[in-house]
């Protein structure tokens, strides 16, 4: 029997375009007996008009294949550092140990937020009809969770060798400041698919993001912390993408219809308060916790929102966007925050997951440098006092309990911006009760949507409400929030860790 020969026809090679196309677009299906409405219920509600969810720009057009490739690359490399930088004893060759105390912050405060931002990018991938916005989302959500395994791997070398990393999963829900930054994602998360976008994507990625990430890992390059420097390096290319993403977010619901513009200025003027609100806790970071300073908040300030985001914004006005509300505001308190907030955790160092410290005389004269204006009429005296006291071992800490501000939750530290020696507090009455605010931007987000903020899980109330453990402050710390009290918290001078570093270094 004769055997015919069969010829092969050449697979015809795609381009980038098509392959791009047939694994993200043509993957979506079409409705022909369910109800579209039913199936993203949610994409209504908000009052956001789409008319052509094709006019979506995918910013990167990575395919799946192409995105799995790419980061496994990066695991590589980046485990290959940390694993040398363990076998090294890397931690060792931190500057300081207060430094670490901002890792510390960041284990908390910040790496539990990218498992939030995990679970908001894949729920509310789910909720948008159109399948750009769909895969866009589908692989933030990847990278917000490879974001905090790789966090957590980094910063799990100093866990043993350092007190307060323990319990960072535990801590972050019950803790009273880290009940401002989960506050923040819960606010998001509980929000339309629309507003979450705007409220991470564009206000939080493109808007600050730089102003958290950027400080964080220059101060980590600038203090001998080259694992938290290593997972930066890893997570920029991710940041990069989600930036792109934020951007395209807001310019395709600005062009969609006209009647968006409004809704999304009322989402800019509210995640750009809370934003910057939830900062604070960095402009702490950079003025008063990095031995080795990289620049002034105020200088960070300048430099990422009021030039970066100055542009921004006068690009944004062709679709009818102007400055967020308070901008003006923000500009005033980029001069005072860090100072307030610092003076706070110093004063309740005792219930912190951290170390505390009175700046050194050198720190002083940079803060003065830096902040010629306000510094040293308002801020270099009360540090001059705590010294007075210490010195006669009367080492400050606070024994009352502060209020909250009702929408971002942090203690009513801030002050009035024309007379820094006032506090500033704000209150309105919603169904007879009386709810307090730290500023007016917290007061107008809560009078917007008063339902959603009276449920608030305020610490300092649930703990005299008898929600938190004992009636002492002594068991909250140690039974409600798993602190290990004179060890994990309480100023850095003659702490555990200070005195084991000392005996490393052979520092008598």
């Amino acid at each position: 029997m004769e055997t015919v020969g069969v010829e092969k026809m050449a697979a015809k090679k795609l381009n980038i375009k098509d392959k791009y196309r047939l694994l993200t677009r043509d993957l979506d299906w079409d409705f022909s007996y369910e109800d579209p409405k039913k199936a993203f219920p949610y994409e209504e509600f908000e009052g956001i008009k789409i008319t052509d969810w094709n006019k979506w720009e995918d910013p990167f057009r990575l395919t799946m294949d192409s995105y799995w490739k790419y980061q496994a690359e990066k695991e590589k490399k980046l485990y290959a550092i940390l694993d040398a930088f363990s076998q090294n004893n890397g931690h060792l060759n931190v500057v300081d140990p207060r430094y670490v105390n901002a890792v510390k912050i960041f284990l908390t405060g910040v790496s539990p937020l990218e498992y939030q931002a995990y679970q908001g990018f894949a729920h509310v991938g789910r909720q948008f009809s159109g399948v750009g916005a769909r895969v866009a989302c589908q692989m933030q959500s990847l990278d917000e969770l490879r974001h905090v395994q790789t966090q957590i791997h980094a910063m799990s070398h100093y866990n043993k060798f350092f007190d307060g990393f323990q319990e960072f999963s535990h801590m972050h829900d019950r803790v009273w400041y880290l009940s401002v930054p989960r506050s923040f994602f819960t606010d998001a998360r509980s929000a339309g698919p629309f507003e979450f976008m705007i409220a991470i994507g564009f206000s939080f990625e493109y808007v600050l993001t730089n102003l958290l990430f950027v400080p964080f890992m220059s101060g980590a390059a600038h203090n001998g912390d080259m694992a938290t420097v290593t997972f930066g390096f890893s997570a920029q290319s991710d940041e990069a993408r989600h930036m792109t993403l934020g951007l395209e977010v807001i310019k395709f619901l600005l062009e969609q219809h006209e009647d968006n513009v409004p809704i999304v200025q009322k989402w800019i003027d509210k995640w750009f308060w809370r934003g910057t609100r939830l900062l604070t806790i960095v402009a702490m970071m950079m003025d008063y916790m990095l031995p080795n300073k990289v620049m002034s908040w105020k200088e960070a300030w300048e430099v990422y929102f009021e030039e970066a985001g100055g542009a921004l914004f006068k690009d944004l006005a062709r679709y009818g966007i102007t400055m967020p509300k308070y901008a003006d505001v923000i500009e005033k308190e980029k001069e005072h925050i860090s100072h307030q907030a610092w003076w706070t955790f110093y004063t309740h160092g005792h219930a912190a997951g951290f170390h505390t410290w009175i700046p050194s005389d050198q720190e002083l004269d940079w803060l003065s440098e830096k902040y010629p204006d306000t510094f040293d009429k308002y801020y270099r005296p009360m540090w001059e006092l705590a010294k007075e006291q210490e010195a006669k071992g009367e080492r400050f800490y606070t024994s009352g309990l502060p209020q909250l501000c009702q929408t971002c939750q942090i203690p009513m530290l801030f002050t009035e911006m024309d007379n820094p020696n006032q506090n500033s507090m704000r209150d309105t009455v919603y169904q007879g009760e009386r709810y307090h605010f730290c500023s007016d931007g917290c007061c107008d987000i809560f009078k917007e949507e008063p339902e959603k903020y009276v449920q608030a899980w305020l610490p300092v109330h649930q703990i005299f409400q008898g929600n938190c453990g004992g009636p002492e402050v002594g068991d909250i710390l140690s039974d409600f929030y798993r602190m290990n009290v004179g060890v994990d918290n309480m100023d850095i001078k003659g702490s555990p860790d200070e005195q084991r570093w000392n005996k490393w270094k052979g520092v008598a």
